[in-house]
């Protein structure tokens, strides 16, 4: 790269000019790190901009023309850069992880906007998503054998007493104990883990538009049959309209396409202890939009559970996984457990 700084003839002041080498590339980690950020404030304007249209709009209506417009976005990408081609070289393998992702997702998300339509403050819906690290490791000690270590186990109990916390109303007499949504968001969190560890294994066999497109379109058709079966009206409003719409592009699209880019780049570890960060800005966008902040006990409650999730990750990176000899694992299985690290 080489820098070259000349003055304006006209006004003062410098112009630096940047000339950057044809053979000069970004790192891969750069570029990982760089999409994670990006998934994670992208997926911190779906809570906000879901919220906002689910005010509106019915479940039905929503996931209509939210997951409907996110086709279209996905398109209007896939056909000018060619990656519509990807279909043709898809066999029957590749068909049924589509599959899979598709019905896991398709429970996942519908859990996930119920969940959002529910609450009150969409940034506490937010701090509990940092629970999928820790169903993460609790599915790989179920069903694969896995024994987490002692700085491991401090990180769960960190991460699920800051989700305790967070979620909890603070007037258990006239509320209850948990803030409406928590039950629908962590069932949600257990399919996002699901996806995850699926996702980890295969991303580099499938190309990410396509994955996100395959799940939006999983989501349109499902919404498109219950709003006919339930006689919903296809009517909405423009500020609804805006909503979906924009939403739609960071959420379904913009979101989905970035994290699955930066499993590409690096590991599933290092891009979810980035994207645990989203609380912050969830509670940011939603007092902009809303005028709505969560008590502060609750902030206090979501800042644990990033630190958990912190410790949950790195000592996962440092200490390895050990894996039970009882288990009977097959090497397929063990090949699964090194690329999920």
């Amino acid at each position: 790269m080489q820098i070259k700084q000349s003055r304006e003839q006209q006004g003062p002041g410098f112009v630096i000019v940047i000339y950057l080498c044809p053979d000069m590339k970004m790192p891969d980690k750069i570029k990982g790190y760089g999409f994670a950020f990006l998934a994670t404030v992208s997926m911190a304007n779906v809570y906000v901009f879901s919220k906002a249209a689910l005010n509106e709009l019915s479940l039905y209506q929503f996931g209509f023309y939210w997951f409907g417009l996110a086709i279209v976005w996905n398109i209007l990408y896939a056909v000018p850069t060619g990656n519509w081609k990807v279909i043709k070289r898809l066999g029957k393998k590749e068909y049924r992880i589509l599959f899979v992702l598709g019905i896991i997702e398709l429970f996942g998300t519908i859990l996930f906007f119920m969940s959002i339509e529910k609450a009150d403050d969409p940034a506490i819906m937010s701090f509990l998503q940092n629970l999928v690290p820790l169903f993460v490791i609790l599915m790989g000690v179920t069903l694969l054998g896995e024994r987490f270590t002692v700085l491991q186990f401090t990180g769960m109990i960190i991460t699920l007493a800051g989700a305790v916390v967070t979620s909890f109303t603070g007037n258990i007499a006239e509320k209850g104990f948990f803030v409406p949504g928590t039950v629908l968001m962590l069932a949600s969190t257990v399919f996002l883990a699901t996806t995850m560890i699926i996702s980890k294994k295969y991303i580099r066999n499938l190309d990410p538009g396509l994955l996100a497109i395959n799940r939006a379109v999983y989501l349109f058709l499902t919404a498109f049959a219950l709003m006919l079966f339930r006689g919903e009206s296809f009517m909405l409003s423009g500020k609804a309209l805006f909503n979906v719409s924009f939403g739609s592009l960071i959420g379904p699209f913009l979101t989905a396409f970035s994290m699955y880019s930066a499993l590409k780049f690096i590991e599933a570890s290092k891009s979810t202890i980035i994207q645990s960060s989203k609380g912050i800005f969830v509670t940011i966008g939603a007092w902009m939009y809303f005028r709505t902040i969560p008590e502060s006990f609750q902030v206090i409650g979501g800042i644990i559970t990033i630190l958990g999730v912190i410790i949950l990750i790195t000592a996962r990176d440092h200490q390895g996984i050990k894996v039970s000899s009882s288990a009977g694992a097959s090497l397929q299985t063990r090949a699964m457990l090194r690329r999920t690290k």
